[in-house]
């Protein structure tokens, strides 16, 4: 029997380390999945949604640290990647995509389903080719996975199924070390190194702010935050990798982040920051009398979001090795003591809106989030869906153990918890599971709900149920508007887990959380937890500007004119008289 071109790619995808491919079968995919058939060695996992397939193996890819595979038949099928696959290229999460083509001769015809996937998929990935000949597939193939590898980000391989079919060219295969490009440290001069202690070693009040980019440096980092008698901040990404066994910890800055964090940054002589493109300018320090120094092993990152005084290329976990010797240790711990008192005072307030009375309704979600916490196993991988989940996922899970959080966070894409938290049991079929889906998150992509039936994953599903696209509604609310289009007429979705053969829990007094949340997790099997919760909940940010507030003042007058006073009186009663 004649090697296809599709067992070609196989064998080297085999060679990679590749334990599955996420997708939905087609046509154009057919060589494809007959050579999985065959190899036995490749699970080909059946998605609702390309997708949702594309989420679930960047979420393999972030936590396992290898490639994941995912993939689209012709024209729709792979169309239907390119969210998810922005998502892994800004994460940069190693994943390949196979993108099915209509066959070849009928390219630049308009034939049904046509699409150009190659230049379609440029912008969110490394590396994006056509095989349009057997005697390509081989090296393709292995050019894709090295920049997938290598790079840290998405390639992809455009396959016509008529191609895929073809009798494969004689190659010699690759050796699995070849393919494997485990990341390189990179270690900056000795010269900088020393500029960077001097900086640190002169200031009398230092601040870590880390962000993915500290994946692997946990010890390092607290070891430098201990000489330094320094607080550490983290990023969003930054939480799962510095928060866990960390005495220097004093949360996260930003817009869903901890008064303590944000104020650690701006009260400080000297702020470090490790492996971290945080975003959001305002929250950064704008005094001349601070001084900042940047590491990231990408330069093109490095003062992107604010000035700095010193750039470093290089790796946290190398770099800080590298500057600890230089360091003297500081005896002054009067700025720790501050951050990490405010940050218990902080961390006092959050875990009190985590509390609930029974009888007294609506759920506040945080107590919600804080039930799972406090009951998850210390091994538990949590996904959260952007928006209000992504608040209670940072403010509530803690990282400790084993624990892992995964999220759209760059990209910011909604309905990412689902599928994530697929792709995460799928690789970790032993850890517990949970997703934090908001409720309109979840039904954008409910169709993989009923996978978790098909492919037996235990996967605990909590959606927050408040009726409403809840963090676009206090946006709206911020600029002085009357929120608009947030509304959603939700069906009960413990009843709809039901009849689809999940277990299905729902919680509507918060004297019944903490039971069902046990419940939950005790259960075999999938379960959806569906919490219905105050869609009233403000989040306020570390940082409340004068727009802001003059915001809720203006929507709380024109709500009050246009009749909507209930509105006024739910966001008072939720958030004032607690």
């Amino acid at each position: 029997m004649k090697k296809t071109v599709a067992d070609q790619f196989a064998e080297v995808l085999a060679l990679a380390g590749v334990k599955r491919i996420y997708g939905v079968v087609g046509d154009s995919l057919n060589a494809l999945s007959e050579a999985l058939r065959k190899r036995g060695d490749i699970e080909w996992v059946s998605m609702r949604n390309e997708e949702a397939a594309a989420f679930a193996a960047g979420a393999e890819a972030h936590l396992t640290g290898q490639l994941a595979v995912c993939a689209g038949s012709c024209g729709p099928g792979n169309l239907h990647l390119i969210n998810g696959l922005y998502d892994c290229h800004r994460s940069r999460a190693p994943v390949l995509a196979i993108a099915a083509q209509i066959p070849s001769s009928e390219l630049g015809t308009g034939y049904f389903q046509e699409t150009h996937p190659e230049s379609l998929f440029r912008e969110c990935s490394h590396y994006c080719e056509l095989v349009s000949a057997a005697n390509q597939m081989q090296r393709t193939s292995e050019i894709a996975i090295r920049n997938a590898v290598g790079k840290r980000g998405v390639s992809v391989v455009v396959l016509p199924g008529d191609v895929a079919l073809q009798k494969a060219e004689d190659a010699r295969a690759p050796t699995p070390e070849s393919l494997a490009m485990s990341p390189s440290q990179v270690t900056p001069s000795a010269e900088q190194v020393q500029q960077m202690a001097a900086l640190l070693n002169s200031g009398a009040r230092v601040t870590l702010l880390c962000g993915a980019g500290c994946e692997g440096a946990g010890p390092q980092v607290v070891e430098l935050a201990r000489k330094l008698q320094a607080p550490v901040v983290s990023a969003l990404r930054g939480k799962e990798f510095v928060e866990k066994d960390n005495p220097h910890f004093v949360g996260l800055t930003g817009l869903i982040g901890y008064a303590s964090g944000y104020w650690a940054m701006i009260d400080c002589d000297v702020l470090l920051m490790l492996g971290t493109d945080f975003p959001y300018r305002q929250f950064y320090p704008d005094t001349a009398d601070t001084h900042i120094i940047q590491v990231d092993l990408r330069a093109e990152n490095i003062g992107k979001r604010t000035r700095v005084d010193l750039g470093v290329v290089g790796s946290v976990a190398a770099t800080v090795q590298a500057l600890l010797p230089r360091i003297e240790a500081k005896k002054d711990t009067k700025h720790l003591e501050r951050a990490l008192a405010h940050y218990r005072k902080t961390r006092e307030e959050l875990d009190g809106l985590g509390r609930g009375s029974v009888g007294r309704k609506p759920i506040h979600p945080p107590q919600v989030a804080r039930a799972f916490d406090l009951q998850a196993s210390d091994s538990a991988i949590f996904t959260c869906d952007v928006g209000l989940p992504t608040v209670w996922a940072a403010r509530y899970a803690t990282m400790k153990g084993q624990r892992r959080l995964v999220g759209s966070f760059n990209h910011g894409s909604m309905a990412s918890a689902l599928a994530q938290a697929i792709g995460a049991q799928k690789a970790f079929p032993d850890r517990q599971v949970i997703s934090f889906s908001g409720d309109g998150g979840f039904t954008m992509l409910m169709g993989d709900f009923i996978s978790l039936v098909q492919l037996e994953l235990p996967i605990k599903v909590v959606v927050f149920n408040n009726s409403s696209l809840g963090f676009v509604a206090m946006e709206q609310q911020v600029g002085g508007m009357l929120d608009v289009g947030t509304g959603l007429r939700n069906p009960n979705f413990a009843a709809l887990a039901e009849a689809v053969g999940i277990k299905g829990l729902r919680v509507e007094d918060p004297g019944d959380v903490d039971a069902a949340v046990q419940q939950a997790l005790a259960t075999p099997g999938p379960v959806l937890v569906d919490a219905v919760v105050s869609k009233a909940e403000l989040v306020m940010p570390p940082k409340i500007t004068v727009a802001m507030a003059a915001g809720f003042t203006l929507f709380g007058v024109k709500a009050l004119l246009n009749g909507r006073t209930n509105e006024v009186l739910e966001l008072a009663r939720t958030n004032l008289w607690r």
